[in-house]
C-alpha cells in the first residue's frame, strides 16, 4: 500500500501506481482514483475532428494518469440529433467525422471497462448484450438467462461483418463463414451468437 499512499500525498491518483500484481487488493480497498477515468472535451465546432490546444492538455494529462480522453463538439452533437437517421453519415462526413462525439464516448467507455458486445439474433428480434471482454460462451449465455448458462451445448457464431456481408445467417451458413464453438470458445466483439442448450 506505500506506493499508492505515497501516489495520493503527492496528489496523483491511485490508478498511476495500481501494478497487475496489486489490482486486486486495489480493488478491495474501492479507492475512488483507482476508478477508471474517461476525460470528455467539448470543443468548438471546427475542432471537432481534431481537437485543440486545451484538449491536447487533457490527452497528455489523461495519459500521464493511465486515464482516456475523448473529444466531442456538444453543438455538433445537438445538429446530429435533429437530422434523420439516413442524414447524420453524410452530414458528419462532410465535417471530418467518421462518427458522432456519442459513439465516441460510448466506444471509449466500452474499451475503458473492457467491455464487448454480442448479439443474438432471431425471427421477431435482433439484441445486443454486453460482457466483460474474456467472458466464454457459458457465461455469455447466461447474461441472456441463467438457463442458457447451465444447459449450455455449444452455439453457432457468425462475426458481425461476416453477418453483414453475406446478408444475415442463411448467406453466411453458405458461404462457410459460421462456426460451431464449444464451452471454451471466448466470445469476441460483435459475435452474432445462437446458443445451444438443454433445458
Amino acid at each position: 500500500m506505500e506506493p499508492i499512499v505515497d501516489a495520493l500525498q503527492a496528489g496523483r491518483p491511485a490508478r498511476a501506481v495500481v501494478t497487475p500484481e496489486t489490482a486486486e487488493a486495489v480493488r478491495r480497498l474501492q479507492l475512488l482514483t483507482s476508478k477508471p477515468v474517461l476525460y470528455v472535451c467539448n470543443v468548438e465546432e471546427a475542432s471537432a475532428a481534431s481537437g485543440n490546444a486545451f484538449s491536447a492538455r487533457v490527452a497528455a494529462r489523461a495519459a500521464a494518469e493511465g486515464a482516456r480522453s475523448v473529444v466531442v463538439s456538444a453543438a455538433i452533437e445537438a445538429e446530429v440529433a435533429q437530422l434523420a437517421e439516413q442524414d447524420r453519415g453524410e452530414f458528419l462526413a462532410g465535417l471530418g467525422l467518421e462518427d458522432s462525439g456519442l459513439d465516441r464516448v460510448i466506444r471509449a467507455g466500452y474499451d475503458l471497462l473492457g467491455l464487448i458486445t454480442f448479439f443474438t439474433v432471431g425471427p421477431k428480434e435482433a439484441r445486443a448484450w454486453t460482457v466483460t471482454s474474456g467472458t466464454k460462451a457459458p457465461q455469455a449465455a447466461g447474461v441472456i438467462h441463467g438457463d442458457f448458462e447451465r444447459g449450455f451445448i455449444a452455439c453457432e457464431t457468425i462475426p458481425y461483418a461476416d453477418y453483414v456481408a453475406c446478408k444475415g445467417e442463411a448467406g453466411a451458413k453458405e458461404a462457410g463463414k459460421m462456426r460451431v464453438e464449444g464451452k471454451e470458445y471466448v466470445v469476441r466483439d460483435g459475435d452474432v451468437l445462437l446458443f445451444r442448450f438443454n433445458v
